[in-house]
Parts: structure tokens; C-alpha cells; sequence
């Protein structure tokens, strides 16, 4: 990988290690949204998909989590810019407005943990799996601030 590379790469001219780096780990988008349908506002859960780890915050089967998890979003240099519930803190979402990450991000850091030292991850945050959810309305007992 060349040396800060998200500074100067645009995100589509961004090697596929490169893409894969910008994820700091946080685990958020790995979460539940709900969308009020009359006004489009989202509102953030902590009821995770049935493949999140809770304790690594990472995919179980990410190469196959499309296929496995029908609603699951790959994020690509194009979707990113047009998807409203990507997390404030985002990499992806950052460097699509022009924004910088922030400094407690792995890329910055060196250290893959430092995004949970900052307690901006979902480890230890997570109190449902989408599995265990019997109907809609149990989601509502697990909305939290977009930004924990």
C-alpha cells in the first residue's frame, strides 16, 4: 500500500487492499437501520446481522456476506456517496465528502485496536442479533444516538 494513500488517492483509484483498509472496524454498519417511511429519517439499532462477531467487530463470512445476507450493502467508490446510513465517523463516508479521518483510525494509529480504545466500535455495544428479533417492533427497544 502506498504511504497515506487515502490523502491523495480518490476512492476509486484505490487498490483493493487499499479499499479494504479505509474500514477502521467499528462494526456500526453492520448494524440494524430503521427508516421512517414517511419522513426518511434513519434511526440507528444495536441489534447486529446475524454474521457480525461481536467481540472482533468483523464479518464471520465476509466473502460470501452478499450472497449469505441478501440486505447486506458492499460498499463500492460509487455507493458510497448516495447511502444516508453510513456512520458520521465512516472512512469511506469522510473521504467521500473530502473530510479527514479521524485520529484515533487504524491507518493513523497503526494499531487495528485503536478504534475500540476510542469506544468508537460496536464491541461490547451489541444487544440483540437480528435472529433473535421475533417482529418489527422489537427493534425499537434497541435504537441508540447515530453517534455512540
Amino acid at each position: 500500500m502506498r504511504d497515506r494513500f487515502w490523502e491523495t488517492v480518490p476512492l476509486e483509484a484505490m487498490t483493493p487492499a487499499e479499499w479494504e483498509a479505509l474500514c477502521d472496524g467499528c462494526g456500526k454498519c453492520c448494524m440494524s437501520k430503521l427508516i421512517d417511511d414517511d419522513t426518511d429519517e434513519i434511526y440507528y439499532t444495536t441489534v447486529a446481522c446475524r454474521l457480525f462477531d461481536a467481540e472482533k467487530c468483523r464479518c464471520t463470512d465476509y466473502a460470501n456476506r452478499l450472497v449469505e445476507v441478501p440486505d447486506c450493502v458492499g460498499l463500492t467508490p460509487q455507493n458510497v456517496r448516495t447511502i444516508p446510513w453510513l456512520p458520521q465517523t465512516c472512512a469511506y463516508r469522510l473521504l467521500a465528502e473530502g473530510r479527514p479521518l479521524y485520529d484515533w483510525h487504524p491507518l493513523l494509529t497503526g494499531d487495528p485496536a485503536s478504534v475500540h480504545t476510542a469506544s468508537m466500535s460496536m464491541r461490547d455495544r451489541v444487544t440483540a442479533f437480528e435472529q433473535d428479533m421475533a417482529h418489527e417492533g422489537e427493534y425499537l427497544d434497541h435504537m441508540v444516538e447515530e453517534g455512540m
